[in-house]
């Protein structure tokens, strides 16, 4: 059927002119129809074999769901000139066909969505249940038709198998199987007319870029009466081809289905092997289609992404898949979950019957989880005699207590790569502990609970942290469940086989000491679950936080057994109330980042961890300027603070080691240091050794620059003081403009004199009010204004200038300091001049209050007039025993270098991903000190896909943040310890997020 002959129908037929335009299909021949530019209807021309009684079940059903009042649209029927649904015309070619005419409905493609997020995901559920809810009273004798694309009807499929090769042939076989073994029962479930093909052609998204809802799903040809159960299947079946993790991507699928439509407990038994029937429908649907129809790639569209998936759901637990099922639709994860605590709460047990030889039925709770101050620096739990020493000495202070706890505590202990994945977000870790710890001495006793069989007795194998463990089933009435008891010896645990009995109080193993028990001091974990899921010789003792609803009903807490007061349960999500707090007792100035905040209780190097475990990658944090807790500048300051902290007004080692150090990296005419204790103090001393030196109030400041938060600095701030809340520039403040070749009020090449001559103008304009010229300052690349590099020769001229009017020049190196900038120690160095005052800031002590001024002698001789500089913390022992560990961090680790390489290659594949991207503009920045802007064809600025893009890396593990003007600059100025891997790593999830519709919604 081609186009003019669809037009010409359209016309005969309806009465209508429009522009046709042919669409995919299977076997209809189906045109969208353009009537004054505009998509108006969908003419479908039915297959030459299809019978009347079935074109009358899809008229009869459209109309029915017309006729309901869901929140959904749905295609609408319209008449022929005849006044009926259907026409029948007879084509060029001699055939007859059946035609229908259907209004258009307005929305995108879901396979042209991205991202595909939850909230999407569940609306997409929620119109699929509408669909089938509305269709529960209909019915029509061909809905009961014999057809393919029925689950219910897969048997056909063993006929092609030969189609395949030997590794699809048994990934299809082991589908087929499964459904085999339960097809009576599933014969038995719950049947209606259901839509049956919700795929990703046939699902209507709203243009909304940001919150998408999906409102309506189209096409009802394949509708068929089935099990209702295999709707949920196909709609979950076709929605997550794309994701790391089908299993999290369908839950929020299943849970939108039952939201409308209650899905029945028996239902969700069959729904992950249902999910895998469809694909293996599909997957033997293209090899037919490759044999007989070659030429329709429409027919082999969702060949490659069915099998990949296919591959990746095999390997998802069957029951796994069902207990999340369960979970999503608000039933108890396991469905022996509430057996086994009615059973437990009538049980009588103890410590005692676990370790008898102790004589011990208290516990002393033990904090390890990511935010514990117990446990101490991430590298200090790895000391294993440490650890110990911790532990004996805590054991003497509570001799008659067992040391315990850690049910579903977040640690952040699991390092090695075996906990880890990548999921739907990004880098994903197994850090919720499942099981009990108790801390007791080498080779103590351990007794079974209860009579059981051995159904595992093991070392080593893909667990290390277990030691040698053994695990026992125990079969009740109604249900069974098993134990586990990790970390003993070798020796104990292999004394049993498989298939031992096992009595109540028999001894079964004796507890290891490190490294035998996997690298930990002597303890034992136990477990208790109530399945095996799909592993044979180990089971987990960690999950992975987003699944840990499921996991808590597989591992219900053993304190259902000993029934320990006090004993707690860990996974506490507190953030509400401390937000809640924060806004109560914080000023409403406190700005947080994020629009859901984090909840930030640990950093490790380029890392910080919430109160979850969950690791986010820090580009921005350049206060934690070696790494955040780096362990060498965490214990120069732990032991200093553990002998004196006090003031300048002693003789004291530390302070002339620190400022021999800084004097170091520096030109011979910087010569002498003041030390305070933030950015903001050392910009304020500088202003206030410009006044003593020159006599002069007056100070030129760049536009958009900041300084700090003091009185002081905020008024030579354009960034504050030109911003919202701001007053405008203050008396004896002169702002010249940010000097940005790209965007600024000079741009392209050689704008250096330019914009040093608005220094110029500034200077002559101080003179003419008979003043004189106090002081200049600038960072050397402007942070807050957007990452601006100041255009070449541009510093140079003004400095020049500056000193001519007798005024002096500041480098701000409060961000751009201590080896950051790669090529050069400091910023200004960079641009070949000698400041006459250098400001230090919070970097030099990795997040340590400790900043410094430094100056030349003259300015230094001129300064000391008579009043004393005193402040009570800068400059203090412990201060400077920190700040000199960072200096000598940078120089020893060679991280000025780290931050040229990297820095460089990153800028490279940023430089690399702006062609791919024309959204990301003018890449720009020295090392790790980086920025880009986002702005559309125009150079308009673009905040709100910047914004957008901030919080969509954050949910892919990454922290990015924004600056500049207009807020469309992205800021990067991660700790300098910073390496090529996390540079792919931020680049890959970029290249991720600039795919996405917002952030190409540019367009003005």
């Amino acid at each position: 059927m081609q186009v003019i002959e669809a037009e010409k129908v359209l016309f005969e037929q309806y009465g209508i002119k429009g522009k046709a335009s042919k669409l995919p299909g299977e076997l209809e021949s189906n045109f969208k129809i353009k009537v004054n530019n505009k998509p108006t209807y969908i003419l479908k021309f039915a297959s030459k074999n299809s019978p009347q009684s079935e074109l009358d079940f899809q008229e009869k059903m459209l109309l029915h769901l017309s006729n309901s009042k869901k929140n959904i649209e749905f295609p609408q029927l319209v008449k022929n000139n005849s006044g009926n649904y259907t026409s029948k015309i007879k084509t060029e070619s001699g055939s007859f066909r059946k035609v229908r005419l259907l209004s258009w409905i307005n929305g995108r493609v879901w396979s042209k969505v991205n991202p595909q997020l939850n909230h999407l995901r569940f609306s997409l559920g929620q119109k699929a249940g509408e669909i089938t809810k509305t269709l529960l009273d209909f019915n029509h004798k061909k809905a009961n038709r014999t057809f393919a694309w029925d689950i219910a009807q897969t048997a056909w499929v063993k006929e092609y198998l030969h189609l395949f090769s030997n590794d699809k042939k048994e990934l299809v076989s082991y589908f087929l199987n499964q459904f085999y073994n339960f097809e009576k029962e599933y014969q038995t479930l719950r049947k209606s007319v259901v839509h049956n093909d919700v795929n990703d052609n046939n699902i209507l998204v709203s243009d909304d870029l940001e919150n998408p809802t999906v409102t309506s799903i189209i096409d009802f040809g394949d509708a068929i009466k089935t099990q209702i159960i295999n709707d949920v299947a196909i709609t979950c079946a076709y929605a997550i081809m794309h994701y790391n993790d089908p299993l999290e991507a369908s839950l929020s699928i299943v849970k939108g289905y039952h939201s409308v439509f209650k899905l029945e407990e028996q239902e969700l038994k069959y729904l992950y092997t249902l999910i895998g029937i469809r694909l293996v429908i599909s997957v033997t649907k293209s090899a037919i289609n490759k044999k007989e129809n070659p030429e329709n790639h429409y027919l082999l569209i969702s060949e490659k992404p069915a099998w990949k998936l296919l591959r990746k759901w095999k390997l998802v637990s069957k029951d796994f898949a069902h207990y999340s099922f369960r979970n999503a639709c608000a039933f108890t994860a396991h469905p022996k979950e509430h057996l086994f605590k009615n059973w437990a709460k009538k049980q009588d047990f103890s410590l005692a019957t676990l370790f008898p030889t102790i004589n011990k039925n208290k516990v002393e709770e033990l904090d390890l989880s990511v935010s514990s101050l117990w446990i101490g620096h991430q590298k200090q739990y790895n000391d294993l005699d440490l650890f110990q020493f911790k532990i004996n000495q805590l054991q003497k202070k509570v001799p008659s207590k067992i040391i315990a706890g850690g049910y579903l505590e977040p640690r952040s202990l699991y390092t090695a790569t075996s906990y880890d994945k990548v999921g739907n977000y990004g880098k994903e870790s197994r850090t919720i502990h499942l099981g009990v710890d108790f801390w007791l001495p080498e080779n103590t006793p351990v007794h079974a609970l209860f009579d059981g069989e051995v159904v595992v007795a093991n070392k080593n194998l893909s667990d290390k942290d277990y030691g040698g463990f053994i695990i026992l089933k125990h079969q009740q009435k109604d249900f069974y469940f098993y134990t586990l008891y990790g970390h003993n010896t070798a020796e104990s645990v292999l004394k049993h086989k498989t298939g031992d009995t096992i009595k109540k109080g028999e001894q079964i193993a004796v507890l290891a000491n490190y490294p035998e028990n996997g690298n930990w001091a002597p303890h034992l974990h136990f477990q208790a679950f109530l399945s095996m899921l799909n592993y044979k010789n180990t089971f987990p003792g960690v999950a992975f936080f987003n699944e840990i609803e499921v996991w808590k009903s597989i591992c219900p807490n053993p304190n259902l057994l000993f029934k320990i007061k006090g004993s707690k349960e860990n996974l506490i999500d507190n953030s509400k109330e401390i937000l809640s707090q924060r806004k109560t007792l914080l000023g409403k100035a406190m700005r947080l980042q994020y629009k859901k905040p984090l909840h930030i209780v640990r950093g490790w190097n380029q890392y910080v961890m919430d109160a979850f475990g969950r690791k986010y990658l820090d580009t921005v944090n350049n206060v934690a300027h070696v790494g955040h807790e780096n362990f060498e500048v965490v214990k120069a300051g732990q032991k200093q603070m553990a002998v004196l902290n006090t003031n300048t007004r002693y003789l004291h080692k530390n302070i002339n080691n620190l400022a021999k150090e800084i004097l170091e990296t520096l030109p011979k005419e910087m010569a002498v240091l003041y030390f305070v204790n933030s950015g903001s103090e050392a910009n304020e001393l500088a202003l206030r050794m410009v006044k003593t030196v020159t006599n002069s109030k007056e100070i030129i400041a760049s536009e958009m620059g900041y300084h700090g938060n003091t009185n002081a600095t905020i008024n030579i701030s354009s960034y504050k003081f030109d911003g919202k809340g701001g007053k405008g520039t203050p008396k004896n403040t002169h702002i010249f403009p940010i000097p940005n070749s790209f965007r600024g009020k000079y741009r392209g090449e050689n704008t250096a004199e330019k914009y040093a001559n608005e220094v110029q103008l500034l200077i002559n304009n101080i003179h003419q009010q008979n003043k004189k010229v106090g002081g200049f300052i600038i960072e050397p690349i402007i942070s807050c204004g957007g990452q601006v590099e100041l255009p070449k020769g541009f510093l140079a001229k003004t400095y020049q200038k500056v000193k001519n009017a007798g005024g002096l020049c500041i480098s701000d190196e409060v961000q751009t300091g201590i080896g950051r900038v790669g090529k050069t120690f400091w910023g200004f160095q960079l641009h070949n001049v000698i400041p006459d005052i250098i400001t230090i800031g919070k970097p030099l002590g990795n997040g340590h209050p400790i900043t410094a001024v430094v100056c030349t002698k003259e300015v230094a001789e001129k300064f000391a007039n008579g009043m004393e500089f005193f402040n009570t913390f800068g400059g203090n022992p412990v201060s400077c025993a920190i700040a000199t560990q960072v200096l000598q961090t940078v120089k020893n680790n060679n991280l000025q270098e780290n931050a040229l390489i990297v820095g460089d290659y990153l800028k490279q594949k940023l430089l690399k991903l702006s062609k791919k991207f024309p959204i990301i503009r003018n890449v720009r920045g020295q090392g790790l000190f980086l920025g880009f802007e986002l702005v559309n064809n125009y150079l308009q600025p673009l905040p709100k896909q910047t914004e957008y893009l901030i919080n969509r890396v954050k949910d892919f593990g990454i922290l990015m943040s924004s600056d500049g003007p207009d807020n469309n600059v992205i800021k990067i100025k991660p700790p300098i310890i910073f390496s090529k891997k996390d540079a792919q790593e931020v680049i890959f999830y970029l290249k991720l997020v600039f795919k996405e519709n917002f952030m190409n919604s540019t367009k003005i």
